[in-house]
This record gives structure tokens, C-alpha cells and sequence, in this order.
């Protein structure tokens, strides 16, 4: 069975000096948070941009991802810390989603380094959000194993 969220959107002006409103339909969690082309392309001000909700995305994502793999390897982790920076540049082509650069620590227990860093790995391209981006974004992972 498929899953459908939904995310709503006003925008009202011009790109440059215009703004809108986003938010989470299906689940209600946000709603009407500010966002703006300034706040995507120079400082946040306050707004937040597809790229801060994409890194979100992305976090969550590979956390769930990650504990999975992790359980299905015979250690459930005892905490993940993710996070993810996205990085939305002007290139010749024009403004786009070039990274996403993801960092994980963890507290797995019996887990040896190398086993951590390989799920890592493994969930870097293998989580659904990260699928989505591959091919397209530039996608890397640093893990840490906390004793």
C-alpha cells in the first residue's frame, strides 16, 4: 500500500521579493512557515527553504534507514545523531541541489568500528530519500562510533 503526504505552499510576488507559506497537510505538524528566495540564497532570516526540508528529510530518513540495517545485522543501535547539510549553489547551469552531506554518530552496542562505518555506507545510498537523490546530488556520509 502506498504512502501519500502532502505539503501545501502559497507564494504571493516575484521570486526576488516575493515570499510564501509552507506546510505539512497530511500530518499537520507545520503549518504556514515562512519561506522566501533571499532565505534559500543568502541567510535564513528566520525562513526556512526546500533545502533546510530536504536535509530533514534526508536525516530522518537515513536514521530509520540505518537502524534498520543495524538490527538486521544483530545490533539495534542505542541512539543514532544524524544530521544532514544540503548544500543549493549557482552553478553554470543554474541554482541546484549539489550534496547532501550526511554525519551519523552512534551508540551501538557489541558493534565493531568497521561494521559501523560499513552500515554507513550502505545506508548512504541505500535509504529512500537517498535513492531519489542518487545520480543527481553528491551524496557522502562520516560516521563515528561513540564508546
Amino acid at each position: 500500500m502506498a504512502a501519500i503526504r502532502r505539503a501545501e505552499v502559497t507564494w504571493t510576488g516575484p521570486l526576488s521579493t516575493g515570499n510564501g507559506t509552507v506546510s505539512a497537510v497530511s500530518s499537520g505538524v507545520f503549518a504556514d512557515l515562512p519561506v522566501s528566495w533571499t532565505a534559500r540564497t543568502e541567510e535564513s532570516g528566520g525562513m526556512t527553504s526546500p533545502e533546510e526540508l530536504l536535509a530533514a528529510a534526508h536525516a530522518a530518513c537515513f536514521s530509520m534507514a540505518m537502524s534498520g540495517n543495524l538490527v538486521r545485522a544483530g545490533h539495534p543501535p542505542d541512539r543514532l545523531d544524524v544530521s544532514a547539510d544540503v548544500t543549493f549553489d549557482k552553478l553554470e547551469a543554474g541554482w541546484q541541489v549539489v550534496s547532501s552531506a550526511l554525519t551519523v554518530r552512534g551508540k551501538v552496542p557489541g558493534i565493531s568500528v568497521e561494521d559501523f562505518n560499513a552500515a554507513a555506507e550502505q545506508t548512504r545510498t541505500g535509504c529512500p530519500i537517498s535513492k531519489a537523490l542518487i545520480g543527481n546530488v553528491e551524496l557522502s556520509v562520516e560516521a563515528t562510533l561513540e564508546t
